[in-house]
């Protein structure tokens, strides 16, 4: 199995600004709000991309299928910081299910020496785009100096001219 392979198999697609390859596998019924009751998703990460910094306003649940494992930095709303590892040896470290809290500040890429690691992601109430929320590499790095290097290397640009767009924008919701 390649990632070319998970690609066709899965008709897998760029995420917009975080990077990496996705397809929405499920969505519930739509709440009075307009979201989803909840979303999910299968993704794929190679070595050359990265999931760049976001948060999001809900808790996300990683889970971790095939491949190699996945470094996540997770940056806490009280300063914190840590890593979790997706990946398959539970009995030392890694976990094959890990819940990002609401607000936390997110970025993921393949562990070192790995090539591709597919996982997905489920969250209730569902994904919207309006409710992500892209890192800005200058704010996080001043919130989280120490975490500067890895702050850096997991950031990009968004396509977003304004932050406000995203909310207003009805073809990216």
């Amino acid at each position: 199995m390649t990632p070319e392979d998970l690609i066709a198999h899965y008709g897998l697609e760029p995420i917009p600004d975080e990077g990496g390859l996705f397809r929405q596998t499920w969505a519930g019924p739509e709440r009075p709000d307009g979201r989803p009751e909840g979303t999910a998703i299968v993704a794929l990460l190679t070595a050359d991309d990265f999931s760049a910094l976001h948060r999001l306003p809900t808790d996300e649940i990683w889970h971790f299928y095939r491949g190699d494992p996945l470094e996540l930095l997770l940056l806490a709303p009280d300063g914190t910081a840590r890593t979790a590892v997706l990946g398959p040896d539970v009995l030392h470290g890694q976990h094959v299910q890990f819940t990002v809290p609401a607000g936390t500040w997110m970025g993921g890429r393949v562990a070192a020496g790995g090539s591709w690691t597919l996982f997905g992601c489920t969250m209730a109430p569902g994904f919207t785009f309006a409710g992500y929320e892209h890192g800005d590499a200058a704010e996080l790095t001043a919130r989280y100096p120490a975490q500067a290097a890895r702050i850096a290397r997991l950031s990009r640009p968004s396509s977003w001219p304004h932050p406000v767009e995203r909310y207003t924008d009805p073809a990216r919701t």
